[in-house]
């Protein structure tokens, strides 16, 4: 346990309440009557109901929360897709341009061949109308008027070079022009194929874009919907903290006022000179209790102190708690304060109380206070009042 001096003060845990109200209910039956029981039942019955609807709420937001993040893992995905989509889009379009820009070159090639082929098929028909016309010697004119053989067979030679020159020129021509219609062709059908891949991986692209775009919508309408539902829950554990507020104010009154009805009930008991004797009539137990927790009394608080056995040279809170109970029975084992939460029986007892939360425990014997807080600032565990009410679970040996 630690230092009854540096202890934090803890937030309620939900039995912690419970606790409360059920001390609440059982003090206001022994002494305030029915109509001040049907006003803790009641408190209790709100107090639950508004535990239910938080445990409901957070069930709700819990939800929620699943299904932004599955709508969040949908959105990765589809931005995933998006990227993998786009990138064989601009893939295809480089393609395409490449493939473009081949085809521009090619057609280029082919205007200045088919100009070529002009010009050509312009020089082969002007020499063809000078021979009509006689500009141009045939045979014959060439045979005649040859001055020797070497003469002659110079000119043939040159008549058939000319022809043989026009002639390839023509079917190179052609056979270019041809060629190039073709890859032209082929071209044409490759730009056609792209821009119908370039459509379909758009296509892709533009479903991809509209999935990510209705996942972001609804993963707004979610986060908008947990917003609500967050709000509603701020306010149920705020009103619930309210009553809980309540529940405590009114079992320390409980309290306070069982220990006022000690005196005629269970008698108070007596100091003397910082140890305490039961009262008369009290019954066996407590007069144990009390004689075991005037044994330990005085002894300095040591953490952990009557835990690893009854026997210690200085007990914690619990380890004194846990000494005195087991004094008269009551316990037969050291328990934490955490324990005591659900030891015994709920609420205040006649003779005994025990008051507990996960990190410090302490209880009140026939009147009397015995606490490590109070040992701290008196010197002894036995004190009168001072004792925290707030935040502690209230339990009580069956019976006491």
């Amino acid at each position: 346990m630690p230092h009854p001096l540096s202890r934090r003060r803890l937030h309620r845990a939900p039995a912690a309440v419970a606790g409360l109200v059920c001390a609440l209910v059982f003090g206001l039956v022994l002494g305030l009557g029915g109509s001040v029981a049907r006003s803790a039942t009641s408190l209790q019955d709100r107090i639950s109901a508004a535990r239910s609807a938080t445990g409901s709420l957070h069930t709700q937001i819990s939800a929620e929360t699943r299904r932004i993040e599955a709508t969040g893992g949908g959105l990765a995905n589809a931005r995933a897709r998006l990227g993998v989509i786009q990138t064989d889009l601009d893939n295809r379009i480089a393609a395409l341009r490449r493939t473009q820009d081949a085809l521009l070159a090619s057609r280029a090639r082919l205007i200045s061949l088919e100009n070529r082929l002009q010009l050509a098929t312009g020089a082969l028909a002007a020499n063809l109308v000078a021979g009509y016309e006689g500009a141009q010697p045939n045979l014959m004119s060439v045979v005649l008027n040859a001055h020797g053989f070497g003469d002659l067979l110079e000119q043939v030679g040159f008549m058939a070079r000319v022809a043989h020159q026009d002639a390839r020129i023509v079917g190179l021509t052609r056979a270019t022009r041809t060629a190039v219609r073709s890859e032209a062709d082929r071209l044409g059908g490759l730009e056609a194929s792209d821009r119908r891949l370039a459509q379909a991986v758009l296509a892709r692209r533009n479903d991809a874009a509209a999935l990510q775009d209705a996942l972001l919508r609804a993963q707004l309408r979610q986060l908008a919907a947990r917003s609500q539902t967050t709000a509603r829950y701020r306010a149920v554990s705020g009103h619930l903290t309210s009553l809980e507020h309540k529940a405590a104010a009114a079992a320390a009154a409980a309290v306070r006022a069982a220990r006022v009805g000690n005196v005629s009930v269970a008698g108070i008991a007596v100091n003397t000179g910082g140890m305490v004797q039961a009262p008369a009539g009290a019954p066996a137990a407590v007069a144990r209790v009390i004689a075991a927790g005037n044994a330990i009394a005085t002894l300095p608080y040591i953490w952990g102190g009557g835990h690893g056995s009854f026997q210690a040279n200085g007990y914690d809170c619990s380890g004194s708690i846990s000494y005195a109970l087991a004094a008269a029975g009551l316990l037969s084992s050291p328990l934490t304060s955490g324990s005591f939460e659900s030891w015994g029986a709920p609420g205040p007892g006649r003779w005994i109380t025990v008051y507990a939360n996960a990190g410090h425990a302490w209880m009140t014997v026939a009147g009397w206070r015995f606490d490590t807080v109070a040992l701290a600032t008196g010197g002894t565990r036995w004190s009168q009042g001072g004792g925290e009410f707030s935040g502690f679970v209230v339990r009580h040996p069956p019976g006491l």
